[in-house]
C-alpha cells in the first residue's frame, strides 16, 4: 500500500490545496451550464405541448361579452340578450345625413300655402272627395307631418293616396328618430283627415296612430328597380355622392317577405354545392349558443361557397318558456330576419332540400361526403367536389356542439358573417310602435329585480336599492319631472312601481300588448308561419322587445351602473365595464 501511495498522489495532482479555489470555480461553472441546458429543454417542451384555454368555455368573460349587451339591459340571464349584425352597424352611416327638412317642403309649396287654390266659383265644391293625388294635397300633409312630429327625421316620403273615405287620405314615410344610437331606417304608414274651407283652402285636421294608413303601405318589388325613386313615386331629397360600399340597413316596417327559397330546376339542383350540419348537443341551449354555432355553420358554407341547408325549426330553451320546458317548433323566422338572410347569402330549408335530393340524386349521381370528427377543418373540405358535405355529431358534449368546428386554427380563417343576421323585423316593428306611441320622446330605465334581489348573498343590496323610494332618490337628477319613463323589468307586479307615478310618466311593455294579441298584425303573420297556429309571445321576445324599448331611451339609466353599487355577476365580481 505505501508503494502505491506515489502514484495516487501524482494523480491526484488537482486536489493540491493550491488548485481549490480554481476547481471549484470550473465545476460551478459547469453545474450552471447544465442546469441551463436542462431549463432550456423543459421550456421548449412546454411550448411545444401548451394549449391554451378555449374561450368558449368561458361565456361569462369572452363569448358573453362580445354577444350581450353592455348596457346590461338583462333580465332572466346574461344570455338572453344578444348582438346580431345590425349592432355592429355605426349609426353614424352617411345615408342619415341627408334628410327632409321643412323648407324642402316649403320650396314646392304654393306662394299661398293654402293647398289647392279656389276657382273664381267655390261654392258647392266644399264636400267633393279629397282629390290625394294632386301635388298641392301631398305637399300639405309632408308639411304636416314634419311640424307634428319634432323627434325623428325624415327621408323619404312615398305618394298619398286615397284613405278610408273622401276626407282622408294615406301617406307612408321612412325615417329615424333624431337621436337615434342604432343603424336603422324605420316605415311609417298614417292616414290625414283633410277638411276644405268656404273658399276651398284645404288644411290637415289629424294624423291617425302608427301604422293607421294601410292603403300607403306596398309590398316590396321582387325584382327591386335600382333607378325607382322617381318623384312620381314621393318625394326624397337628392342624397350626397359618397364613394366606397354602400352598407345595407334594416327597413323596419316594411312588409316582410320570408318565403322560403326554392331551387329553380332539376339541373340548377344538381349542378349546386351544399353543406349540412346534422345532429349535435347545440339544440334547446341558450339563444346565444344557439347563434354562435349557427353563425359557425353558415361561415363554414361561406368560405366553402357551399348553399348552408338549415333547419327552421328550433327549440326554445326552458329559461325563455312559460312552461317551465324545452319547446321544439319554433320557427326562425319568429326571431330573425330570414329574408335579409337569403337576400345576402345562398340558404335553404332542409326539408325542401332532402325532397329534392330524393328525387334527383341517384338519378344524377350526386354524391355525399361524411365528416364526423369536427377536427377536420373547413380547408381541408375545400377541394371536395361532392355535392353535399354533411357534418354529422354525436351525442357527447362538448364535443358534439356545432361552434367546436370554427376553433383552433379555423378561427384565423372561417369569419362568422355577423352581417347576414339581423332580428326580427316583425319583433323590430313592435319596438317602433312602442317609441312612435311615446313620440320617440322618453327616457328609460332598466330595473333588476326577481332571483337577484331576493339572492342577497350575492346581491346585498339590490332589493333596497330598486325598491320605489330608492328609485325616485336615484331618478331625481338624471330624469326630469314629468317625463315619459319607459320601465324595463323584470319585476312581475309593475303596481310595484307606482309611487313613480306621481312623477313620472311611466310605460311598461304590457301596456302595448295589443300590438301582439290576436287582433294584431303581429299575430296574424306568426300564425300564417305557424300553419295556421297562434304563437305565443315568449320571453326570448319579451327580452328582446322591452330591451330594445329600452336601448331606444334618450337617456338610460341602468341597474348596475346608476341604480346599486352591487356587482351585476354578483359580490366582487365588478369590472370597469359593469
Amino acid at each position: 500500500m505505501a508503494g502505491r501511495s506515489p502514484s495516487l498522489l501524482s494523480r491526484s495532482g488537482s486536489f493540491r490545496p493550491e488548485n481549490l479555489g480554481q476547481n471549484a470555480l470550473a465545476m460551478i461553472g459547469n453545474l450552471c451550464f447544465t442546469i441551463f441546458v436542462v431549463g432550456v429543454l423543459i421550456f421548449t417542451i412546454i411550448a411545444a405541448t401548451y394549449e391554451p384555454e378555449d374561450p368558449l368555455f368561458h361565456p361569462s368573460t369572452k363569448i358573453t361579452n362580445f354577444l350581450t349587451s353592455k348596457s346590461d339591459a338583462t333580465f332572466k340571464a346574461d344570455d338572453t340578450v344578444m348582438k346580431t349584425g345590425e349592432d355592429f352597424i355605426g349609426a353614424n352611416q352617411t345615408a342619415f345625413a341627408t334628410f327632409i327638412n321643412l323648407t324642402d317642403v316649403d320650396v314646392s309649396l304654393p306662394a299661398t300655402d293654402s293647398g289647392i287654390e279656389g276657382n273664381l266659383d267655390c261654392q258647392g265644391k266644399t264636400d267633393e272627395p279629397i282629390d290625394c293625388t294632386d301635388p298641392d294635397v301631398f305637399h300639405l300633409l309632408m308639411k304636416a307631418a314634419i311640424e307634428k312630429f319634432k323627434d325623428i327625421h325624415f327621408y323619404r316620403f312615398g305618394k298619398s293616396v286615397r284613405g278610408s273615405n273622401d276626407s282622408s287620405c294615406h301617406m307612408a314615410w321612412r325615417f329615424r328618430p333624431k337621436e337615434g344610437k342604432t343603424a336603422a331606417f324605420y316605415k311609417d304608414y298614417r292616414e290625414f283627415v283633410v277638411s276644405r274651407s268656404e273658399n276651398c283652402t284645404l288644411s290637415v285636421v289629424s294624423i291617425g296612430d302608427y301604422h293607421s294608413g294601410g292603403n300607403a303601405r306596398k309590398r316590396k318589388r321582387k325584382n327591386k328597380d335600382k333607378t325607382s325613386g322617381k318623384l312620381d313615386e314621393g318625394f326624397e331629397k337628392a342624397a350626397a355622392k359618397v364613394g366606397g360600399q354602400n352598407i345595407v340597413l334594416p327597413e323596419v316596417g316594411e312588409a316582410v317577405n320570408d318565403s322560403l327559397p326554392v331551387v329553380e330546376s332539376e339541373s340548377s339542383f344538381s349542378r349546386g354545392k351544399y353543406l349540412i350540419y346534422h345532429g349535435g348537443g347545440d339544440r334547446c341551449k341558450s339563444m346565444n349558443h344557439y347563434l354562435w354555432s349557427f353563425m359557425c355553420a353558415l361561415g363554414e358554407a361561406q368560405y366553402l361557397n357551399r348553399t348552408l341547408i338549415m333547419d327552421l325549426s328550433i327549440c326554445l330553451s326552458k329559461i325563455y318558456t312559460s312552461s317551465g320546458v324545452d319547446e321544439e317548433g319554433k320557427d326562425f323566422r319568429f326571431y330573425f330576419d330570414f329574408e335579409h338572410l337569403k337576400d345576402s347569402a345562398s340558404v335553404l330549408d332542409q326539408e325542401q332540400f332532402w325532397s329534392d335530393w330524393e328525387k334527383w340524386h341517384q338519378k344524377d349521381g350526386l354524391t355525399l361526403h361524411l365528416v364526423e370528427d369536427f377536427r377536420v377543418t373547413p380547408m381541408k373540405l375545400s377541394g371536395l367536389k361532392d355535392t353535399l358535405i354533411m357534418r354529422k355529431f354525436g351525442n357527447v358534449e362538448p364535443d358534439n356542439y356545432w361552434y367546436r368546428v370554427c376553433e383552433g386554427e379555423t378561427e384565423s380563417v372561417v369569419q362568422r358573417p355577423w352581417h347576414l343576421v339581423w332580428k326580427s323585423r316583425r319583433l323590430m316593428d313592435i319596438v317602433s310602435a312602442i317609441a312612435s306611441r311615446l313620440n320617440w320622446d322618453y327616457d328609460s330605465v332598466h330595473v333588476v329585480r326577481g332571483e337577484k334581489a331576493r339572492n342577497r348573498e350575492l346581491w346585498p343590496h339590490l332589493a333596497e336599492d330598486t325598491a320605489p323610494e330608492a328609485l325616485l332618490s336615484s331618478l331625481q337628477d338624471k330624469v326630469d319631472d314629468g317625463r315619459n319613463l319607459y320601465i324595463a323589468t323584470n319585476e312581475p307586479d309593475t303596481s310595484f312601481f307606482n309611487p313613480l307615478k306621481d312623477k313620472y310618466s311611466t310605460h311598461f311593455l304590457n301596456d302595448y300588448r295589443d300590438l301582439w294579441d290576436e287582433n294584431s298584425e303581429w299575430y296574424a303573420e306568426t300564425a300564417k308561419l305557424n300553419g295556421g297556429s297562434p304563437v305565443e309571445f315568449d320571453g326570448y321576445m319579451r327580452v328582446s322587445v322591452d330591451t330594445e324599448v329600452f336601448l331606444r331611451g334618450k337617456k338610460q339609466i341602468e341597474t348596475f351602473n346608476d341604480l346599486t353599487k352591487d356587482c351585476k355577476d354578483g359580490i366582487n365580481t365588478c369590472t370597469s365595464s359593469s
